[in-house]
Order: structure tokens, then sequence, then C-alpha cells
């Protein structure tokens, strides 16, 4: 059976799927798009990211948060279970010591919301991006 969200009419195959209804402009309304328990963190992560990247500009890309100077430097996004930051494969390689114990695939790190968010290393991961990434 196919479950309908009732904002924006898209169907899915589970209920209540989470998801994005429509595309949100600004990194302000996708935050408030999600789930409010998980908002806090959004909002911690985005104020890691603004003060390591003060250069940056915000933007949504790919439908996340988006930090960019010239071209994408990391993003991030909520998920069901975890706050994903997307520095890329390079920076997950470079940073695997200092990520062990930390959910990692190539390119992607997974935060748990109940744990503290790890802000030196996310810090040090951004301006790793921005020198590597960064116009």
């Amino acid at each position: 059976m196919k479950w309908k969200c009732p904002k924006c009419g898209r169907e899915f195959s589970r209920a209540e799927q989470p998801h994005y209804c429509g595309k949100p402009q600004t990194v302000d309304e996708y935050i408030a798009s999600q789930d409010e328990a998980v908002q806090p963190k959004l909002r911690e992560i985005r104020a890691i990211l603004q003060a390591a990247l003060p250069d940056a500009q915000e933007c949504i890309s790919w439908s996340m948060p988006t930090y960019r100077k010239g071209r994408n430097i990391i993003h991030f996004a909520a998920s069901k279970k975890h706050l994903g930051l997307y520095p890329g494969g390079e920076a997950t390689t470079v940073f695997s010591e200092e990520l062990e114990g930390i959910d990692v695939s190539k390119g992607t790190i997974r935060l748990p919301y109940d744990k503290e968010l790890p802000a030196e290393l996310i810090t040090k991961i951004a301006k790793w991006c921005l020198a590597q990434y960064g116009a």
C-alpha cells in the first residue's frame, strides 16, 4: 500500500517516509523542514561550519546545505538516525585515523544524533576541504 504525503502529495512505499516537501531554497528553510528533534544538531553543525568557513557562501546544492567558494566545499544533511557530513572521498581518507570510531564510508561521515558533535574535527575537515576545493 502506498503512503501519500499530505503536504506535497508525493507517494511512497512506506508510511511516514522522511522526505523533502518541495525543494528548500535556503539553509533556514532546510532546517525548518526537518524533524524538530534534530533541528538543534543541524543548527550546531551549521554554526561550526560557518565559523570554520567564514568566507564561504552558504547555499542549497543537491538538496543539502552546502558551503562553497567557487565550487562546492562541504555539505551536511539530516538522515533518520544520523547527521551526514559530506566532505568527499579524499577527506575521509586523509582524516581516517581521526575518524576512527565514527561511521564513515567514502565521502560520508555519519554523526549520530545522540552523541556530541566533534566540533574540532569538523572544523579541521572543513578547513582542509576549503584549501583543497575552494577557489
